[in-house]
């Protein structure tokens, strides 16, 4: 609809007032947004109603909108006077996810949103049928965790001639600022970021409950707006095969987040192969050293001082 997106996102305070408790604090939700490849500028502490001298002080020239009505506390259109300005347009609200959506499945430990059967019958807006790429034939045994065929979704772009490639795998559901921040760290230890996703019977026979709370398009879709990620494999096998690390791109880092790492249905380290090549990380492990690094550096000049 414009050239460059500005996003305001309301203080705690704000949203209690006028609608009730918030799922994520304020810092976690400016740095989720902040993260989102399609935005240019983050407004933190946006006014509930949102006023023309806001716009004009952020040289904005219309607000956008889901195509639902938002009220304040006291029953006012919260974007009255923008559309009493002409400053105001609508967008198709997306059907079936929101965050009352996602606290109702956890509430009602429903398993109703998940996606079953081979390749997910994902039906998604830019899948590439040729890019098909088949794991299957992995070392672990076929069952809920393998033996099914797995998209890759590209999105940004190839990697260029030399590029690190780094690849990390996960279920990444209710995505989170913590996700955000790993996916920040891992990239950081290459140049392209492979994401693989499992799908929602591989983390349900791992996580069990209803987990996942959101299925795989969903997560996907959570996975592909973040700003760090290049391209994602749909439906990535749990464990870490030679086929995941040679078939698409020659993946040069293996990242995991922590060291409690559930095994695969089999008993087996889903990392064991990346171990045995000696391209495994721990991002947790990273950052440690990296904070010790910097004390160290700190507390060498503090001395030469």
């Amino acid at each position: 609809m414009g050239d460059y997106l500005v996003v305001g996102v309301h203080s705690d305070a704000e949203v209690e007032r006028n609608k009730g408790p918030c799922v994520m604090r304020e810092d976690e939700r400016y740095a989720a947004v902040a993260a989102c490849k399609w935005v240019d500028e983050v407004v933190k502490d946006a006014p509930y109603i949102t006023e023309l001298a806001s716009l004009d002080e952020h040289n904005i020239d219309f607000v956008v909108h889901g195509d639902d009505i938002t009220t304040a506390a006291d029953g006012t259109d919260c974007y009255q006077i923008v559309k009493d300005a002409g400053r105001y347009k609508e967008c198709k609200r997306t059907a079936g996810i929101s965050t009352t959506e996602l606290v109702g499945r956890m509430l009602l430990v429903t398993r109703d949103h998940h996606i079953r059967g081979p390749r997910s019958s994902l039906t998604m807006q830019g899948v590439d049928e040729s890019r098909v790429a088949d794991f299957s034939h992995g070392s672990a045994p076929a069952g809920p965790l393998t033996g099914i065929a797995h998209y890759l979704f590209r999105r940004v772009r190839e990697p260029k001639p030399g590029d690190k490639v780094v690849y990390v795998d996960g279920a990444f559901d209710l995505f989170h600022a913590g996700h955000i921040e790993f996916f920040k760290r891992a990239r950081q230890l290459g140049d392209y970021l492979l994401v693989g996703i499992h799908d929602d019977q591989t983390v349900n026979a791992v996580k069990g409950g209803n987990f996942p709370v959101m299925n795989l398009q969903e997560r996907v879709l959570g996975v592909l707006q973040c700003r760090y990620v290049d391209e994602v494999i749909i439906g990535a096998p749990f464990s870490v095969t030679k086929d995941v690390l040679e078939s698409v791109y020659h993946v040069s880092v293996v990242v995991h987040g922590a060291s409690d790492q559930p095994l695969d249905i089999d008993g087996t380290d889903p990392y064991a192969l990346p171990k045995e090549l000696g391209i495994y990380r721990e991002a947790l492990a990273e950052a440690e050293a990296e904070k010790a690094e910097k004390a160290a550096k700190a507390a060498a000049a503090k001395a030469a001082n």
